[in-house]
């Protein structure tokens, strides 16, 4: 049976096509995965019998979901628990737990400041904090990306109070934010800083708490959000901060007060997903010297255009929409999962093949699957 539908729709498909803009879903089969969030492979060791079975026995399941809000029926002990051990991990006074990372970012600006207030976030922030920001009612602009000099010239223009957005490691690019700087910057002016840790979180500090532990800056920064959908390998997230924040979005985060809490099951698994980061020091090495193994090959290859940074995320610039999407479908009909970034997402003229680096890839997987590209795109057959 089909259903009428508005005609705007199948045009603006239609002109994401031609575009070649047109997102579609796609399933990860098998191959050597250069693509997902799992920096330490603990999505796969979460899922291995004796330990799931063992998690699916201590929950003590009395009923497979939450059943309702945190503030009707889904709040527990359980809660309560694994929100104060989030925060004693992550240097913060409290934890409140959100549903995703998006919901968290959402939750967290959208109900912080008032109309009288100011936000002012990195303009390469991801989209759940632009969502955030847009739904809020303050007066929001943004500072160019890393730079603490233009953060300082737009705090001048800000009222009331000021909140500065911004990720430690960014997502597309792959770089990490300037945290001490833009501390020095934020507390001169009276103003909050949130930070983004989404793809910090396990990867850096001793035990995986984040790039604002690791520099020692968790006293200095208002509010944080880590994912646990990122190298801790399963999905939701929470807030770290005062005890007021927790109190202030348990009454005002819209997110927050009318989503489903998570079930007793989700709360073991994010547990024992938090004491496998804890316990990752081999993992976080093996990460490290793929990284450097990388950054390596990119002088290497000098011919080719990547995003200088020393991360996980890295990423092989392929200009136009079509031609990075040819470079994605090359590698995986090589068996290597790795994904073209295209325009509106990034600008226009910086597509990518974005690759993530996890501590189970190896050398020669890196090798192969750069050596694969790049000489393609010398050849001219993936342009």
């Amino acid at each position: 049976m089909s259903t009428r539908t508005p005609e705007r729709l199948r045009a603006e498909l239609e002109l994401r096509a031609g575009m070649g803009s047109l997102r579609k879903l796609q399933q990860f089969a098998s191959g050597v995965d250069l693509s997902s969030n799992d920096y330490l492979g603990v999505a796969r060791r979460l899922a291995e019998p004796e330990r799931l079975g063992r998690i699916v026995a201590e929950s003590k399941l009395e009923a497979l979901g939450a059943t309702g809000s945190r503030l009707v029926t889904g709040s527990s002990a359980l809660h309560d628990q694994l929100e104060a051990q989030l925060a004693q991990f992550h240097s913060a006074e409290s934890a409140l737990l959100f549903g995703s990372g998006y919901e968290a970012n959402v939750g967290l600006l959208a109900s912080i400041a008032s109309r009288s207030d100011t936000i002012i976030y990195d303009d390469s922030v991801h989209a759940s904090m632009r969502d955030g920001i847009r739904l809020s009612v303050a007066r929001c602009f943004s500072f160019r990306h890393n730079s603490a000099d233009d953060l300082r010239s737009k705090l001048r223009n800000a009222r009331g109070e000021c909140y500065v957005a911004v990720e430690s490691l960014y997502s597309m690019d792959g770089d990490c934010a300037p945290l001490k700087e833009l501390c020095d910057v934020v507390e001169e002016a009276g103003a909050f800083l949130i930070v983004d840790e989404a793809h910090a979180t396990g990867v850096y500090g001793a035990q995986g708490q984040g790039l604002v532990c690791e520099q020692g800056l968790a006293g200095r920064v208002f509010a944080r959000v880590h994912t646990f959908g990122k190298a801790l390998g399963y999905r939701g997230a929470c807030v770290v901060g005062p005890a007021v924040l927790r109190d202030y979005l348990i009454n005002s985060s819209r997110p927050f007060i009318y989503s489903t809490a998570h079930d007793a099951l989700s709360l073991l698994l994010i547990r024992e997903a938090y004491s496998l980061i804890e316990h990752a020091d081999a993992e976080r090495a093996a990460l490290f010297e793929l990284i450097e193994h990388f950054c390596r090959l990119r002088v290497e290859l000098a011919g080719a255009h990547f995003l200088p940074v020393s991360g996980p995320i890295q990423a092989l610039i392929v200009p136009g929409n079509h031609s990075v999407r040819r470079a994605e479908e090359l590698l995986q009909r090589s068996g290597f999962f790795a994904k073209a970034i295209r325009a509106p997402t990034v600008p226009a003229g910086t597509e990518r093949i974005r690759v993530c680096l996890h501590s189970f890839n190896t050398r020669q997987q890196l090798d192969d699957a750069v050596s694969l590209v790049t000489e393609a795109l010398a050849k001219g057959e993936a342009a």
